[in-house]
């Protein structure tokens, strides 16, 4: 997939409109997790290199169409700064004359963030009339937010109609690493599905049977296949209304040659606290009284086996409550096979993203989305609103 990128533009002093992911979480005004600011810092540098005037814009959480502060990218803009090195200055709004008179005070090489898009309901409405009230802010649009590639709002959809985008250096990377996983994936290709449920992976689970050696189920949704094996699941998270699917697709993976390889032992608990009293049975044993909330070392060493050797590797959703101390190690064993891997290791972003950085071994990976929902969908052979108006 050929994408125009910021690099196919001539963008020497110009004022150039990004649009970023700062979506990240924020505790009594400060940002709590920064991986998404320092994925787009190599385009901001790269612009304001050449002199550009860049001008932010980005949503946070969902304030339903109004202004509330407790959603305010002003940490945001603080935090930045540090990262970059520079000033970044900070307008209390996108559009109208606050917007435009902040972007008229920008100096070439200057860096300013205008405030959430989302206390405005035209931008999840994808509404015309917003998009060009942003679009009249800036000479050209950069679109570096792949975690919001996905959604038809007005910035990233409604807004090419007025001032046509290029992707920036984090979106041309995303598309680059992801695109390869389902176009040329070195064999054997190895992917590694987990979380909660069954329904939210049909896409990636079905797309990719096409493509890959082996599929490690784990996470919740592998007590839906397991059930679907008759076996005994207890009060583990099951989806009944998927048990047919599962037994599909069981099947589908058969007659393709796929591996389809299930938990053969589980930690269970009487509940997901931090002290809660665990033990490991057989999958195909869980005590009634009890749920499963992780794989079990068994599972794990299974799972790495088959990972380490790959030449290709796509991991999406935890092996099961990794937030909780005591269903951690099934997330961690994968996360360190995933490290130990020499060939290509890319990881969906949102919790799995999440587990890379807390064990220490997204640096050791080959590309770790910042796009949860965004990859997955790309992965499902989805067209993504955004990148469809820059191809």
């Amino acid at each position: 997939m050929a994408l125009k990128t910021v690099r196919d533009v001539d963008v020497q002093g110009k004022r150039v409109l990004v649009r970023v992911d700062f979506n990240v979480p924020l505790k009594n005004g400060k940002v709590m997790d920064d991986w998404r600011l320092r994925a787009t810092v190599p385009t901001i540098r790269y612009l304001t290199e050449r002199g550009v005037q860049v001008i932010l814009i980005s949503h946070l959480g969902r304030p339903k169409g109004k202004r509330d502060e407790k959603h305010s990218l002003r940490p945001v803009a603080q935090r930045l700064s540090e990262l970059l090195g520079q000033p970044v200055a900070f307008a209390e709004d996108c559009v109208g004359e606050v917007a435009e008179r902040a972007v008229a005070a920008l100096q070439p090489g200057e860096v300013l963030l205008l405030e959430n898009l989302r206390f405005h309901e035209g931008e999840e409405a994808d509404d015309e009339a917003f998009a060009q009230q942003l679009a009249k802010l800036a000479d050209v649009l950069v679109n570096d937010a792949f975690g919001a590639a996905h959604r038809a709002h007005a910035s990233v959809h409604a807004i090419a109609k007025f001032l046509p985008p290029v992707a920036g250096l984090l979106m041309e990377r995303e598309v680059t690493h992801l695109g390869r996983l389902l176009q040329h994936p070195e064999k054997p290709f190895v992917a590694a599905l987990g979380g909660a449920k069954v329904s939210d992976k049909i896409g990636v689970l079905r797309n990719l049977l096409d493509k890959v050696d082996a599929l490690l189920i784990g996470g919740a949704m592998a007590f839906t296949f397991l059930k679907a094996q008759g076996y005994e699941t207890g009060k583990s998270l099951v989806e009944a209304d998927r048990l047919d699917l599962a037994k599909v697709l069981l099947n589908e993976a058969k007659g393709k040659g796929v591996e389809l390889v299930l938990p053969v032992d589980v930690v269970v608990a009487d509940c997901d606290a931090d002290d809660a009293a665990t033990q490991v049975v057989p999958s195909d044993a869980v005590p009634k009284d009890k749920a499963g909330y992780d794989i079990g070392p068994e599972t794990a060493r299974l799972f790495a086996a088959r990972i380490k050797p790959a030449k290709t590797v796509f991991w999406n959703g935890p092996m099961g409550r990794f937030e909780r101390a005591p269903f951690k190690a099934g997330t961690k064993a994968i996360a360190e096979a995933l490290a130990e891997c020499q060939g290509t290791t890319v990881i969906g972003g949102g919790e799995t993203a999440a587990s890379a950085f807390e064990f220490g071994v997204a640096d050791k990976l080959t590309h770790v989305s910042t796009g949860g929902g965004a990859a997955l969908e790309f992965l499902e052979g989805q067209e993504l609103p955004g990148i469809a108006v820059l191809i």
